[in-house]
């Protein structure tokens, strides 16, 4: 009788794990397609916001009326919701002294 129980609990354990295995290769390929359409979305939007750069380039003109070139300015946007166009060395030391604020905070 005891051994029954013993292998009746082993059975039992083997069928758990089996219904375990078989949620999580559920869950896995859940994952996966969520996965690729968040891949999707991200290179969409990167998409969407490299041709609004390319756009917001291609309208600015400097003083006299030249084209912006975007090799050597950035597009910063502030905290406050401010846009603006700087250099982009000044937009690099900026970073910099972000990062090492970020570094102290944590």
């Amino acid at each position: 009788v005891a051994a029954q129980k013993c292998r009746k609990r082993k059975l039992n354990a083997i069928l758990n794990l089996e219904e375990d295995v078989c949620n999580l290769q559920t869950q896995k390929e859940s994952l996966k397609k969520e996965h690729s359409q968040c891949s999707k979305l991200i290179n969409q939007i990167k998409q969407k916001l490299n041709n609004l750069y390319h756009d917001i380039f291609s309208r600015l003109r400097d003083d006299q009326g030249r084209p912006v070139n975007p090799c050597q300015y950035v597009i910063h946007c502030s905290s406050n919701g401010g846009v603006f166009i700087i250099p982009k060395h000044l937009a690099k030391s900026e970073q910099k002294q972000d990062n090492r604020k970020e570094q102290k905070q944590k």
